[in-house]
This record gives C-alpha cells, structure tokens and sequence, in this order.
C-alpha cells in the first residue's frame, strides 16, 4: 500500500475512533451503584444485606470529630459546623448536641403535624386526660415561667401548656447520648467534638458520598479560621470516598507508568516509532467497542466495569504485537495477517467463551464486565486482521524491512531455551500431582468470604470508627434486628410487641441501646388508641375551666390548645408518607424498609453484648437478628459456586475450540498442558503462602489462562521452523515483558483487590511462559548456529 494510501487509512481510523468516542460520551452513563457488583439475593437475610448496605441507618451515617484546638473553640465550631451543614440537601440529619430542647423538636414537627404531638406522645398512655392531671401541668409551668427556661416555656404554653413537644424531645433523644460540654457533644476526653451526619445519598451511591464529604469539608473550611483544629470523618460513606481517590489516583499512576514504559518497549523490540501508535489503534477501537456495547444494552455501566475491562481488554495489545513480530521480509502484512488469522482468533474465541461465565453469574456488574470484554477483544482482533495490516510499512528502516527470525539476541535465547529439558508426560503428571496436593493440603480456609479481610481502609480509621461510633451510640455496623410483615402498619406494631423485650436486654445489659421506627411514628392502631383518650371539644373546655380554678392563667390564652386537641381527635392517624419532607422521615424511612407488597422494621442496636442472647429473646416474637457479615459471606459462597460451575463448561467449550482449531489430540494436549499446569502452580503458591481465594484471584485465573493459551497456540503454530520460532519468541517475549509489566505493577498497590489480580497474573504470566517454552516448542529444523556473545552485544532486541 502507498504511503499516501496508509496515510488515508490511518486517518479515516482516527476519524471512526472520533466519531465512536462522540457517540460514547453522549450515549453512555456512568453509575456509581455498587449493588450492580452484588450477587441477586436469594434468601431474606441477603436481601436485608443488600436494602440495609444502601439504606439503612447505618450506611449512610457519617460521624466527624473535631480536634487539635482548645474545647471552647471546637465547641464554637462544631455548632458553626452543624448550623452550616442544617439547610443543606445533602443532608437528612445533623446532630451534635445542640439546640436539643423545643426549639429543635418545633423544626422536627412542622406546624402541619403539630397536632398529631398528642398521638406520637406516650404521655396518654400512662395519664388520664383529666382536670386534676391539667391542674398539675399549669403549676408546673408557672414554675416555669420563673425559671431561667422561662424564654423557652413561653412560646409554647397557648398550644402546649402539657409540654408535649419536651415530652417528645426527652423520648427522642439518643439513649446513650454523648458527653456534653460547652453545649454540644464530646468524647469522654474532652479533647474531640463529635457530631453525627445523615446523608440524602444512599451508601451505594459513592458519587452522592462524594459530594456530602466535599461540602462538609467546604463547611469546615469556613468556620476552622486560623485555628490550627482538624477534621476526621469515618463512616462508609466516608471510606467509599477515600478508597476511591486513593484507586484513582494510584490507577492513574500505573497507567501513565505502564504506558510510557509500553511505548519504550515497543520501540526497543521494533526499532521505530511508529510501533507504538500502531499498537495502540486496536486497543482504542476495542474499548470504545466495550464502551458502546454496554452503553446499549445497559442502562447504565459502573465505574467499575470500565476500570477493569480495560484491565482485562489490556491483552488485545498482544495483537499486534504479533502481527509485526511474524511480519517477514517478501511477505505482505495482508498475507501475514491471513496466516496468523487462524491462531489469532482461535485464542480470542478462547477468551472470550471464559468470559461467558460472567453472563450467567447473575451479577449485573459482571454481565456488564463481560459485555465490555468480549466486544472489546473481538473489535480489538478483527481490527488487527482487517485494518491494521494497511497500516505497515514493510521497508521503513531504509528500505530495510523488519524481521525479529535476523535478531541475534532472539537467536541467543532461543539457543538457550532450547537447552531446557522437556517437560515430559510423567514430570507433568508428577508436577500436577504435587500442586493438587499442596493447593488441597494447605492449612487455613481455602476461600476468603469476610469481605472485611478485603477493604482497603488503613486500620487506624477503622479503629477510629469504632472509638467514635462507641461515644456517639451510633447503630452497630453488623448487626440488625428484623421484623418482616405484609404492610407498613404491621411492621409498626410488631416494633411496638418488641419493645418490651428490647427494654429488658437494655436493663440486663445486653444492649447499651436501640432505636427502632415506632420510636417515633406509633403504628395508626396505638394513634386510634390514644385518639379516644382525647376528650371532645366540650369536655375539654370544661376540663380546662376546672383546671384553671385556683391558677393566674386566663382560659382564652390556651384557645390554640384547644384546637390542636381536637384536630388530634379527629384526624386520621399519621403515617410514614405524611412525614415526607421533615426530619422525622429520615429516622423513620431509615428504620421502615417499605416495598410493594412488604415492610420490613429494623431495630438498629449499639453496645451489642451477647447476640446469642439477644437472638433468643427476640424469636418468639417473629424477629431475627441478621448478621450483616454472615449474610455477606453467605451471599459471596453461592455466587462463587455457581461462578465455578460456569468455568467448568467454559473449559468444555474452550477445549472444544482448541480442537476444532487443531485437529490434533497431541497437539491440543500439548497447547493446553501449560494453561493446566499454571493454573495448578498458581494455586499451589498462594495456597501455600497461606492466602485465601477470593473472587478477584479467580478473574486473575481466568485472565492468566487465556494468556496462557496464547503462549502455547503460537509455539505450536511456529512448527519446527527456526525463523518462525524466533519470529513467535519475539512476539510472546515482547507481550509478556508487556503484560508483566502492567500486572507487577498492580501488584505493588495498596488496594487489595488490585494486588490480588496484579500479583496473581504477574505470576501466571512467568509460569505460561516458561512452561510453554517446556511443552510446546519443537525442536528446530536447520538453522545457523547461535550468534556469540560479541555479536549479542552488537545487537539490540
């Protein structure tokens, strides 16, 4: 092809690369809901799991503690903080002690609601109605009025002259509240204000998360002045966000390493530039081919399946590797492409069926991942085939072409490879055997379900967590008590049945404390309750005359109490929807999980003593108590199993490939054995350093053996000629220096599930590589001796 041809072709790639990266960039959305990377839930624990993780109490509950300046300055800004933080749609909840008396209890119950105080409040239930009771409640509040909350009380009086708003206040305060000191929360140090924050975002939303962390770090910024005082956040919200920026910034990191080095490589083993930019147009096309094939059949792909697709995509750079390393002086790129085209695609084909197994894991994350990969790797190959042959010039080195079977350094170490002895049939047995046996024999757990053993938050944050949730009596992270029913009302009721009990656990100090929905919103039959022990308006009004005999109050003050009586008495009980809007809903809606045809109420618990205690106190009243961590570990054993499953008849189908590619049962063998057997070394070395599987060393495993299969397919396909084996070692050489480099590199991160795939592939790749040269390689037919080793030195790869 002329150059002015090549030219053209190059531009119109660029120009399709342009148009599809429009196309992506208006088409696909990004989603930042982890749950899509959750397993489908198949029993009620696992469901819980997955509701509570997103909307519970406690997964959207971020605690910030102040420190570093004298207490009266933190005091100062905390409630500059609170204030700050209060009127921001962020936000659900911010407490830290402050303002606890009327005035909050007014911005918690809107005046709509107001009313409805005499319904929420127990006050009925222990008190008769009666003029000797109201007589009491006046005396009470003309002492009041003469103390120093007189500027409180008085507001109040005309419509609350029972102080049902303080009433509600004192039962809606935290049982095991922190520390007050110059009027709002502290340790019990002295030394850290603490404040607790509810986001809007649900815990499953790291995008929301990230924008809470970012105004409340905003916030503290205004108020810290020149104080030299510091803020720590915990919380999973808070975790999410700083794992996060930490995997960007150390994936972008790696990124840029890996491609500057890759580039380097490329124009060491090619001797021009132009390598480089030829290696990279395939692997762009399949990209923005995963991109596009999610961004139409999903509604929206996670952030996640981008950042490991690419990962896994990234050996669609071994492509054209191979292509220009068989390239050969006499032979078109166009002919070259064709002979290669068999063995090429016989390993994509591979590849993509064991990422097949993804679409039946029932993950729509891993669908998606699968999606991404197999669009990828395929545009990637066909664009190798079809497009990237017209863009090589076979004689651009002076009219000299390219030929890696001329390298002295790839005859050198052919020379030496070729010393290694076989890897015969019974070594490979014995070899096999011995890994079985350690990777079966190991002590420990083979699997790894706590999903606490993979997080990437540094230890002192995690016991920070723990420190502050302790002060705060913030809601314990694993576990829940559950009461499942067939409606919002009976979910309140059967809370209400529970009370008692949850009462006694407390008093026998089993809890320290619990918070539960019907704490704050009575189901509608203990409002009905409660709405006949209202007096109607005449009774009330003679009541209130009686209870005014010997008092300096006027009867005509006290008209807006009269009201708010009988609009409790007639009007229809409340409900969670009605809460819509106030603060009441987020405390409710945290602990009333509501769907279409279910309820479910939490009761969340602090200072959890003895859960086997607590789980045979609560059962015979139908509630159990989930244990978040025993559902998650569950949830990840069923979803591995049937993963593994899948990989089994992704072995049927790939061994099927590799034959009707070969037609060869030795061949086969011989191409497969080096996959097989790096598999089994593989697991014999992390189960020998005591490591256990988790779900990310079997996406390494699956990567591994593909490239693994690779390996041996163009060893096989390089026969007994001598310059089309020192033509395959130059390639595989060049792609496994490549892929060793990306993977070493992971390797090194701080993010465990990166580490996990970085070191396992990093390792699989040396093992395939070494194994394939014993198995597969054939012995040369002819050929000029090896160069010495003057003329190595004289050479470049």
């Amino acid at each position: 092809m002329s150059p002015s041809r090549r030219l053209s072709l190059a531009l119109a790639w660029l120009g399709l690369l342009l148009v599809a990266g429009w196309w992506v960039g208006q088409h696909l959305q990004v989603s930042g809901d982890l749950r899509k990377f959750m397993p489908a839930a198949r029993t009620p624990a696992q469901k819980l799991l997955i509701d509570e993780l997103g909307e519970g109490p406690g997964s959207r509950l971020l605690l910030l503690a102040l420190s570093g300046d004298a207490p009266d300055t933190l005091a100062g800004q905390s409630t500059a903080l609170a204030e700050a933080l209060a009127g921001d749609a962020h936000f659900t909840l911010v407490a830290n002690g402050a303002a606890a008396g009327g005035e909050a209890m007014l911005e918690a119950i809107p005046a709509r609601l107001r009313p409805y105080r005499y319904l929420l409040s127990p006050t009925l239930d222990t008190h008769a109605f009666d003029a000797a009771w109201l007589a009491d409640q006046l005396d009470a509040r003309l002492q009041d009025l003469g103390s120093p909350a007189a500027a409180l009380i008085e507001p109040l009086l005309p419509a609350d002259p029972t102080l049902e708003v303080l009433t509600l206040a004192e039962a809606w305060q935290p049982e095991n509240a922190p520390r007050q000191l110059h009027g709002v929360w502290f340790d019990r140090a002295g030394n850290q204000a603490l404040l607790a924050v509810q986001t809007t975002a649900a815990g499953f939303d790291p995008g929301g998360q990230q924008a809470a962390v970012e105004v409340i770090e905003r916030a503290f910024a205004q108020v810290l002045g020149d104080s030299p005082a510091q803020l720590t956040m915990t919380g999973p919200g808070a975790f999410s966000v700083e794992v996060g920026g930490r995997t960007q910034r150390e994936a972008s990191f790696i990124g840029s390493l890996d491609g500057l080095v890759f580039a380097l490589l490329l124009l060491i083993a090619y001797r021009s530039w132009k390598a480089p930019l030829l290696g990279a147009l395939p692997l762009a096309s399949g990209g923005l081919a995963g991109l596009g094939a999610v961004a139409l059949g999903f509604d929206g792909v996670h952030g996640i399946t981008i950042a490991f697709g690419f990962t896994l995509i990234g050996v669609a750079q071994d492509y054209p590797i191979h292509l220009i390393s068989h390239q050969r002086p006499g032979l078109s790129p166009w002919d070259n492409a064709r002979a290669l085209w068999p063995t090429l695609g016989t390993g994509v084909v591979a590849t993509c069926i064991a990422y097949l197994t993804f679409l039946v894991s029932g993950v729509e994350g891993l669908k998606q991942l699968a999606v991404f990969t197999i669009a990828g790797l395929g545009v990637a190959a066909l664009a190798t085939r079809f497009l990237l042959p017209g863009l090589i010039d076979t004689a651009e080195n002076g009219g000299k072409a390219f030929d890696a079977a001329t390298s002295p350094a790839m005859a050198w170490l052919w020379a030496r490879f070729s010393r290694w002895p076989r890897l015969g049939v019974v070594a490979g047995l014995l070899l096999a055997v011995a890994s079985a046996a350690v990777t079966g024999f190991a002590p420990g757990s083979f699997w790894q379900n706590d999903l606490s053993r993979l997080t990437p938050v540094p230890a002192h944050l995690l016991a920070l967590d723990g420190e502050l949730r302790g002060e705060l009596g913030a809601p314990d992270v694993r576990y829940l008590v559950v009461l499942q029913t067939d409606d919002a009302e009976a979910a309140l009721q059967a809370s209400e049945r529970l009370l008692p009990v949850l009462q006694r656990l407390r008093a026998d100090g089993r809890v320290q404390g619990f918070d539960l929905a019907s704490r704050y919103l009575p189901s509608a039959a203990t409002q009905r309750a409660r709405q006949t022990r209202l007096p109607d308006a005449a009774s009330l009004r003679a009541t209130l005359e009686e209870a005014l005999a010997d008092s300096p109050f006027r009867s005509d003050v006290f008209e807006p109490f009269l009201a708010d009586v009988a609009t409790a008495r007639q009007a229809p009980p409340l409900t969670a929807t009605d809460l819509a809007g106030t603060p009441l809903a987020a405390r409710v809606d945290g602990l009333l999980l509501r769907g279409d045809h279910h309820a479910t109420a939490l009761v969340a618990l602090s200072g959890l003593d003895d859960p086997a205690a607590v789980a045979r106190a609560i059962e015979p009243y139908g509630a159990q108590l989930l244990d978040l961590k025993q559902a998650s570990e569950s949830l990840v054993a069923e979803y591995r199993v049937r993963l593994l499953w899948a990989l089994a008849l992704a072995a049927l189908l790939l061994l099927a490939t590799v034959w009707i590619a070969l037609r060869d049962s030795r061949r086969v063998l011989r191409v497969l054995a080096p996959m097989a057997l790096t598999t089994l070394l593989m697991l014999a070395v992390l189960r020998g350093l005591g490591i256990e599987l988790n779900l990310f060393h079997l996406v390494a495993l699956i990567l591994a053996a593909g490239l693994g299969l690779d390996y041996g397919l163009f060893f096989d396909h390089a026969g007994d000629d001598r310059d089309s084996q020192l033509r395959a070692l130059h390639a595989i050489v060049v792609c496994s220096l490549a892929t060793l480099l990306v993977f070493a590199l992971l390797a090194t991160s701080s993010i465990p599930v990166l580490q996990a795939i970085g070191s396992t592939v990093a390792m699989g790749v040396a093992f395939n590589f070494v194994l394939a040269l014993l198995i597969v390689r054939q012995t040369a037919v002819d050929g000029p001796p090896a160069p010495s080793s003057r003329d190595l030195a004289r050479s470049r790869l």
